[in-house]
């Protein structure tokens, strides 16, 4: 996210462009399509400003430092895991954990973590006891 803000005039410009899917005063999310299309651009040798002037975004309200990490952004999401990386996976995700089932070897690890964690725990108890126990005879 950029430290620029956009004002009331240049959100209701960026709205209209059909690569915009939400804006607000603080951030700008594209499309898929938009970032599909500026990935086969790039590849094909377009610079990242090029690419956006060409899909009507005016340079001078986006800025290019949030031009430029964007496609930053978008190149190294595609290096990564192809097209389907660039999609926007916030509409998909409910925000809450999948909760897959686990299997037999998954659970005996887990539990076996656990029995290891309780035993630290006791062996840190018997200690503290000891201590506690050679400060009392002291006094």
């Amino acid at each position: 996210m950029s430290n620029k803000f956009f004002t009331e005039y240049q959100i209701k410009n960026l709205s209209q462009n059909k690569y915009v899917q939400t804006i607000s005063s603080k951030s700008i999310t594209y499309t898929d399509e938009f970032k599909r299309h500026f990935i086969a651009e790039n590849i094909s040798g377009k610079l990242p400003r090029q690419i956006f002037e060409e899909c009507g975004f005016d340079i001078e309200i986006l800025g290019m430092k949030r031009v430029k990490a964007a496609g930053n952004r978008w190149r190294k999401m595609y290096k990564d895991g192809g097209a389907t990386r660039l999609q926007d996976t916030r509409k998909l995700n409910n925000g809450r954990p999948t909760e897959k089932e686990l299997s037999i070897e998954e659970k005996y690890e887990k539990l076996q973590a656990k029995v290891k964690l309780l035993q630290a725990e006791n062996e840190l108890l018997k200690k503290l006891d000891i201590l506690e126990r050679r400060m009392s005879t002291k006094k």
